[in-house]
């Protein structure tokens, strides 16, 4: 199964920007919009999670993303359905027989 391009973010909680604008809080998972559960098979009903159809899953990255602000854990799963690839570790596997 290809990874999707884009998602959606659904949160834990929730916080008001300066902007007045609603953002994500507390642990993130990527979600389609459209359905009721979250890449990693979340049920957002019975999770209660919260859903911003207006956030991007890249914008709330805490390397990188401007909504990451609140944001304390990112999903490993869904981050890993959004396409983060296994080789993206701070180690480097060497051959040890030349």
């Amino acid at each position: 199964m290809k990874a999707p391009k884009t998602a959606a973010v659904a949160a834990t909680g929730a916080w008001t920007d300066p902007d007045g604008y609603r953002m994500p809080s507390g642990e993130v998972h990527a979600w389609t919009p459209g359905t009721n559960q979250t890449l990693c098979g979340l049920s957002i009903h019975r999770s209660e999670l919260r859903r911003f159809s207006h956030v991007e899953w890249v914008d709330v990255q805490p390397a990188t993303g401007r909504d990451a602000d609140q944001v304390s854990d990112v999903c490993r799963r869904c981050a890993a359905a959004m396409g983060r690839r296994r080789d993206e570790r701070p180690w480097k596997r060497t051959d040890p027989r030349p």
